[in-house]
């Protein structure tokens, strides 16, 4: 019989499988709902483009510099944003994030000109700052490395449901211009941004920051959870950065961070635009219509991100889908310009799948990256960071989307641009991330015998 006062990894297996099995039905849904409406609002003003330029007067320049400037908030305040999550605990400081994000999304349905624009905008990325990383940091207090990308995927299932259903719900909320004396675009920031907040004030009721904390566990299950995360935590501690700081100049973070830029400037240089692209190709002002058509791309993404991770956890072969499912997104952005600047809007459509399917499913895979390196406060700080650099790609892409489309006098151009972005961060997987990374245990059936 194993010693209760050093258990084994694997002294417990079914009270180990119990309780990750609670922990994920207990704590993805909610986090998966959270996701979703910050998806919403950081994206919802590729729906309010048209009409908010035409009602206040923005270029397109302006615009794309406002669609980017919320990165730049959101990235300078990411690290400090963590460090407070691991001193507060999440349920307090995801619902002080939800609840300051929401806020200021519903105040853009106040902005008159370029300048309450990008003000809102660069505030409502310092109130959203530490959100992502946040949760990332919040699965590795849950989730042994064994069934990290399964979580972490499920995590991302909000990207595309966001549009799924989100895309819609903007198209339809966009349909209520003139209710109430409002323009269409005001009503989707309203409604979106009271929603966030509203959720932000459950999630500190609803969040339980530990497992040790958790009353829905059993202490067998608190027992064999917690000596699963040490093992890990203990592993990570043996190769990688103990503190903050040397967590921030590693090269491994810095690295990871290039790649994550990367990813991000795909990302959102395709988001930011999409309503606009599909509009385009389905020759149809942005309402429902096209907020249907909208979602399908990320209908793929959703399959893609149900698939992979669980088939990655199973193989540890993480590397090689991640590169993959890269490559995957670079082609299909590229594809999709071509194919619309040349008419063929199914192919394009097509490209668009490929496009959003890659890079969803590949970003879950990514984080099991650094959160196999990284632990305790090394973790909180590494994994902000390397959100934060990836933001800045974010807030890169629609500049750099729009000056090539400018300069080569193509909408194909950009999109091209973004492509090869993709691909970049797929060969910088093969540079910076190790081959033959050990498989971790079953999270359903531990390993016999103690590591």
């Amino acid at each position: 019989m194993p010693n209760e006062a050093s258990p084994s990894y694997s002294s417990q297996p079914q009270a180990l499988q119990r309780a990750g099995s609670k922990a994920m039905r207990r704590l993805l849904p909610f986090l998966l709902l959270m996701y979703v409406l910050a998806f919403l609002d950081r994206a919802n003003i590729g729906f309010a483009q048209k009409a908010l330029q035409h009602d206040t007067g923005l270029s397109d320049a302006a615009f794309a510099f406002g669609a980017g400037v919320f990165f730049v908030g959101y990235a300078v305040f990411e690290v400090p944003s963590n460090l407070l999550l691991h001193r507060f605990g999440a349920r307090l400081w995801m619902c002080r994030i939800m609840v300051t994000w929401g806020l200021i999304s519903a105040a853009m349905a106040l902005v008159q000109s370029s300048t309450s624009f990008y003000t809102l905008r660069f505030l409502l990325g310092v109130a959203e700052a530490g959100f992502f990383p946040g949760i990332i940091y919040y699965l590795t207090q849950w989730f042994p490395q064994a069934a990290r990308a399964r979580a972490i995927g499920v995590f991302y299932f909000g990207a595309p449901l966001a549009f799924i259903f989100g895309a819609p719900l903007s198209g339809l909320l966009i349909d209520l211009h003139g209710v109430g004396g409002l323009a269409g675009w005001q009503w989707l920031f309203l409604v979106e941004g009271v929603l966030a907040s509203l959720v932000g004030v459950w999630a500190f009721w609803y969040l339980t920051d530990r497992p040790e904390q958790a009353r829905w566990l059993d202490a067998d299950e608190q027992r064999a959870l917690t000596m699963a995360l040490k093992v890990d935590a203990g592993a990570a501690a043996a190769h990688g950065p103990r503190s903050a700081f040397a967590a921030l100049v590693d090269r491994r973070v810095l690295g990871y961070a290039a790649i994550y830029a990367l990813i991000q400037m795909s990302v959102y240089g395709v988001i930011f635009f999409l309503p606009q692209q599909v509009a385009s190709l389905a020759g149809a002002a942005v309402g429902l219509k096209v907020g249907l058509l909208a979602a399908v791309p990320w209908v793929c993404a959703l399959a893609l991100t149900w698939f992979v991770p669980r088939r990655a956890d199973r193989t540890g072969s993480y590397r090689a889908w991640t590169v993959s499912l890269l490559v995957l997104s670079g082609l299909g952005i590229a594809v999709s310009g071509i194919a619309g600047d040349m008419g063929v809007a199914l192919v394009a459509m097509i490209g668009l799948c490929c496009a959003a399917g890659g890079f969803i499913a590949a970003q879950p895979l990514f984080w099991t990256f650094p959160a196999r390196d990284l632990t305790g406060v090394a973790s909180a700080s590494g994994i902000a960071l390397i959100n934060s650099l990836g933001g800045l790609g974010g807030f890169l892409a629609p500049l750099l989307r729009a000056a090539a489309d400018r300069h080569f006098a193509s909408h194909a151009a950009g999109l091209e641009l973004l492509g090869l972005a993709s691909l970049a961060a797929a060969a910088l997987v093969f540079i910076v991330v190790p081959r033959g990374i050990r498989r971790p245990a079953a999270f359903e059936q531990p390993a016999g015998g103690a590591h």
